[in-house]
């Protein structure tokens, strides 16, 4: 597993590095700097990465958040202080589990593993989300292909519906796509 610990203080890093050291075949890398760190986090690739950030200013927590917002990864974030808005700010930016004062070396594991799961279970539920948001656009879209062929054509639903399941089968398509694209050279034709 890769590991990204991103703390501007090295001493801090080693205290997540202890708590990290039980881990099998565990690649750590420590980024201490906050120049370039989407490149450098991008090139390390890491499956989860935990931040350590202190006691930090509004703006370097915004910083952090902009970088959080930008990795689709588990992260774990440790502040020492925190208000509602930081709080916030870290669920809208992704960030998996945000802790505060609690960065000792024996809460490091559960915490890394309970921010993995729950960027799986949020996953899971945004990818579940996009499937249910994909099959109405497509229903809304056949609903809409039907109308077009009941309005020039003159036809029942039954009969418009019947019609774009013909067109579908014999051109080895989806309805969808069939209704898709009946809609879009309807919008041609009208102009």
């Amino acid at each position: 597993m890769r590991i990204a610990i991103i703390d501007e203080s090295a001493s801090r890093a080693s205290i997540i590095e202890e708590g990290l050291s039980q881990l099998p075949d565990c690649q750590i890398s420590v980024i201490t700097g906050r120049h370039g760190l989407l490149a450098r986090i991008a090139e390390i690739d890491p499956e989860i990465v935990l931040m350590d950030l202190g006691n930090p200013s509004r703006d370097v927590l915004e910083e952090y958040f902009a970088v959080s917002r930008a990795l689709s990864r588990p992260i774990a974030m440790f502040v020492d202080q925190s208000d509602d808005d930081a709080i916030a700010s870290s669920i809208d930016a992704g960030v998996s589990s945000y802790v505060v004062d609690g960065l000792s070396a024996n809460r490091i594991r559960p915490i890394m593993e309970m921010a993995v799961r729950r960027f799986n279970a949020f996953s899971r539920l945004q990818s579940d989300l996009d499937a249910a948001n994909s099959k109405l656009t497509e229903r809304a879209n056949v609903d809409k292909a039907k109308r077009i062929l009941m309005n020039t054509k003159g036809i029942t639903e039954p009969e418009a519906y019947a019609e774009l399941r013909r067109k579908a089968m014999s051109s080895s398509k989806r309805i969808a796509d069939i209704a898709e694209a009946l809609i879009t050279a309807h919008e041609l034709m009208k102009d």
